[in-house]
């Protein structure tokens, strides 16, 4: 049986009142949607992830399996965050594509004082548009690639490969401004990719 048939299936049990069946879905998923938060809001992380897989329950007729339920998942993980943040700021409106985090006066859980590489890779996400961090957090972090950040996105292929390639421009410009300086960033951009994703091996971003 595949993980992604087990999702599924575990989904339809939940949503027909088998509670094991749900807490064996979250606790599947629950540190990716936790991981999702960590790095984008304060003190109400936990109340978000809760909310999010209390979203996919009530939308669990909308997955198709067309994509991954982690896919599925982190595409409501990501309406939430942006419920939440106009909410919060009582905004009418919240545009990812060119509002950061730096923007919104918020400052994520989990940084430290020192400016060690995974606090400087964290506070240049924040001051990227917020779409531009969710999709690199995917890629690096989730391992999504192009295809699925499409499907969660709900946008063509082309234009998630266009974002993905904007968000990279945008974070490495945005190291280039940091201090200290990172060697990485003269490297050639596969070893930028690679440093991005060891960053959550090596210290749990």
């Amino acid at each position: 049986m595949t993980s992604s048939f087990q999702d599924t299936e575990l989904l339809r049990r939940w949503g027909n009142g088998d509670r094991a069946a749900g807490g064996e879905l979250i606790e599947r998923h629950f540190a990716t949607v936790f991981r999702f938060f960590r790095t984008k809001v304060h003190g109400e992380v936990d109340d978000l992830v809760q909310q999010t897989f209390l979203a996919c329950l009530e939308a669990r007729q909308r997955y198709r399996e067309e994509s991954s339920f982690k896919t599925f998942l982190l595409g409501i993980a990501r309406y939430q965050l942006f419920s939440h943040y106009r909410m919060a700021l009582k905004l009418k409106a919240l545009d990812p594509e060119v509002t950061s985090l730096r923007d919104l006066g918020t400052s994520p859980s989990g940084h430290l004082a020192r400016r060690d590489e995974r606090t400087v890779l964290l506070d240049a996400l924040r001051c990227i548009p917020l779409e531009l961090q969710i999709v690199l957090e995917l890629v690096y972090w989730e391992e999504l690639d192009g295809p699925m950040i499409a499907q969660m996105l709900e946008i063509p292929l082309n234009t998630a490969y266009s974002k993905l390639r904007r968000a990279k421009a945008a974070l490495r410009e945005q190291l280039r401004e940091s201090k200290p300086k990172l060697a990485v960033l003269s490297a050639d951009p596969e070893c930028f990719d690679d440093w991005a994703r060891r960053m959550r091996t090596e210290h749990g971003c």
